[in-house]
Parts: C-alpha cells; sequence; structure tokens
C-alpha cells in the first residue's frame, strides 16, 4: 500500500503500477507483432497520461493518441517528443494550434483534408478516418471516390477506422474491417500507416493489426473475459476511515434513509464520494463491497458527494483505517472489473470518471 506523503489530504487516493501498464503493453506487441499507439486520452483513462506516456517510452510505440488539442499539449510540455495523434476531428480554425503543438489531427471531411493540404509542409502529415459502421465521425467507406483525388497527396500519413463491438465474436468486427480494406483499395497510395485495432481487436492476433493497434483500457488492467489475455492490475482505489459509528436496529443511514439497520452493528464512513467518481447508487442492489481489515464488508445507503459508508457489522474499525474499494489488501482483493459491474458501469467509464482530487500514487 502506497499512502501518499507529499503534504496533501490523504482522504482518499488512486495507486497506479507503471510497471503493469508497460507490461500490459507488451503482451499487446506480443500478440500483435507491431507497433503500439498507445490511448491516453482523457489522462490516460484517469490514471495519468503524462506518467503513463513517459513509462511507456520503455517499448517504442509509434506515438501517442489523445482526444484534444490542450490534451496533445500537455505531453509536449512534458518533453514528449513521439508524434501525437488527435482523434477529435479536426476543425480549420484550430489548425494553427496543431501546428504549434506539432500534433497530427484525424480529418474526415472533404473542407478539412482539403484546408489542411493547403497548408502545405507548414501543416504536415494527417490520419483519414474512415467510418465503418460506428457512425460517429469519418468518411463512410462507401463515399470515398468523390475524395480519391484530393486524398493523393504525400500528406496523408495514416488511415484508420475504429470497431463498435470488438470484444464480440458476432461477425461485426469482420464486417467492418471488410469495408475498411475496400476503403483502402480504392485510394490512390496506400498511407504508410494503417490502424483499425483497439484493445480487444488487437488481442484477437495479427488479423486485425496492419501497421499498429491503438490499445486503451487493457494497457489499465481492463479485462475482456474468456479467449483474451488477462491484463496485469494496474490501479487501486483507497479510502480512509473519517467517522466510525454504532448503529441500533432501526436505525437509517444516508439520504432519503436509504438503508436501514436490520440488527444493532457498526458502519464506517469513508473519505470518499461520487465527487470522486464513486458511483451515488453503488449500494442499492447491496452487493458491493469494500475490503476493510482483512474482511470484505458491504456498502450501504446512498453514496453522497464526498462520503460512502460501510457496515462492518461487529468487527473493529478505528478512525483512519485504509478501505481498498479496488486491489488487494491483506490477502484480499477486488477487482476493477467487479468494481464496474457493481457500479453499472464499464472499467473505461469507472477509471475516466476519478476525480482529480484524488492524488496519483506511482510506483
Amino acid at each position: 500500500m502506497n499512502v501518499p506523503t507529499s503534504g496533501r489530504d490523504t482522504r482518499a487516493w488512486v495507486e497506479v503500477d507503471l510497471a503493469a501498464v508497460v507490461e500490459n503493453a507488451r503482451t499487446v506487441a506480443r500478440v500483435t507483432g507491431t507497433r503500439l499507439l498507445p490511448v491516453v486520452k482523457a489522462d490516460a483513462y484517469g490514471v495519468g497520461a503524462v506518467a503513463v506516456s513517459r513509462a511507456l517510452e520503455a517499448v517504442d510505440p509509434w506515438g501517442y493518441g489523445v482526444a484534444t488539442i490542450d490534451e496533445g499539449a500537455e505531453l509536449r510540455a512534458a518533453g514528449i517528443t513521439r508524434p501525437v495523434l488527435v482523434f477529435l476531428p479536426a476543425r480549420p480554425d484550430l489548425f494553427d494550434a496543431y501546428q504549434q503543438h506539432r500534433l497530427t489531427p484525424a480529418l474526415g471531411d472533404e473542407r478539412s483534408i482539403a484546408a489542411w493540404i493547403a497548408r502545405g509542409a507548414g501543416g504536415g502529415p494527417f490520419h483519414l478516418e474512415i467510418d465503418t459502421g460506428m457512425g460517429r465521425s469519418g468518411v463512410r467507406w462507401d463515399e470515398i471516390d468523390p475524395l480519391v483525388d484530393l486524398l493523393d497527396t504525400p500528406y496523408l500519413e495514416g488511415c484508420y477506422t475504429h470497431f463498435h463491438s470488438a470484444e464480440r465474436r458476432d461477425g461485426s468486427a469482420e464486417m467492418q474491417l471488410d469495408r475498411f480494406q475496400q476503403a483502402l483499395g480504392r485510394l490512390a497510395r496506400r498511407p504508410a500507416l494503417v490502424h483499425a485495432a483497439n484493445s480487444a481487436a488487437a488481442l484477437r492476433g495479427p488479423a486485425f493489426a496492419f501497421d499498429m493497434v491503438r490499445p486503451g483500457i487493457f494497457l489499465y488492467g481492463g479485462s475482456f473475459g474468456e479467449g483474451y489475455p488477462a491484463s496485469n492490475p494496474v490501479v487501486a482505489l483507497r479510502a480512509r476511515v473519517v467517522a466510525v459509528r454504532r448503529l441500533r436496529a432501526g436505525d437509517s443511514v444516508s439520504y432519503n434513509a436509504s438503508w436501514t439497520a436490520p440488527r444493532d452493528t457498526t458502519v464506517v464512513t469513508l473519505g470518499i464520494g461520487y465527487a470522486d467518481g464513486v458511483r451515488r447508487w453503488l449500494g442499492r442492489a447491496g452487493d458491493a463491497r469494500v475490503l476493510l481489515g482483512g474482511r470484505r464488508v458491504a456498502i450501504v445507503g446512498r453514496v453522497t458527494m464526498d462520503l460512502t459508508i460501510v457496515d462492518v457489522g461487529d468487527a473493529a474499525a478505528q478512525l483512519g483505517d485504509v478501505a481498498t474499494l479496488i486491489g488487494t489488501a491483506q490477502g484480499g482483493s477486488i477487482t476493477l472489473a467487479e468494481f464496474a459491474a457493481w457500479s453499472d458501469t464499464l472499467e473505461h467509464e469507472l477509471l475516466a470518471g476519478l476525480g482529480p482530487r484524488l492524488p496519483r500514487v506511482y510506483t
């Protein structure tokens, strides 16, 4: 357990195992046999984009993928020199910022493509997004032909698509792959970098690999279940006990008296709440647990903005004790997948929602 020692409030924190991130990246590289474009958008899914990118230099990635110009600028300010691809569709009125920070835009409409190419060498390379079924941005795979002449340019460095259900073995990824290859075949020249695979597609092997792959959630400890390699746990989420109370049977806790003690019991309050990313309804089904004192104990009542209540029964608990919401402690473990399921959300969403007031402690 790595308790923050910087003098900051240590009511709750996130521990990040950077060596595990690197090993997860190496797993993807072994499975695919190609280079990596690690996705570090949304502050590396809440883990910390700068720290993760610096650690991943060990695997010699092609570059890094972000969502916004500001995210790319943060990497540049931290000394990251590899290419940085910005996935959100680029607008011509922001092109100066791309050039200022040496960022590579993702383009998917004729107006933006033409405006970028018109900048010449001052603009530099771009990547073309082809929509093969995600339906949110990019040139449709079957509408490439009117752009073929425009795309016959040395500035077209890369071409990519995104699978909507790569973790499902229902044929949809293969259908999108076929559409993508059809679109590539219509281009006058094949870009130097063709990429399609997110974590789930990459872990299915070389068929989806092309010139590089874009691992995201797998790097941060996300899992896909049977048939996929297991990721190394990366994140631990811990919170201190800030209050201990003895309840009588019939006493209630939290807003709307959302839980009533069925017996005399002890509840403890943890210094973490929904402002930190712990879902408000986490305790409603009665199955959500934390590790405290070597035991799994239940979260009860509604999670409040800053605090979460746990029923410890007759076990001893003291102010300052540390509870583990995700991670291992005293021989027990709660996985990221478990906690996400209790929260009725995805692992991606859970990690990205961990609030900025939680210190990140790196190992």
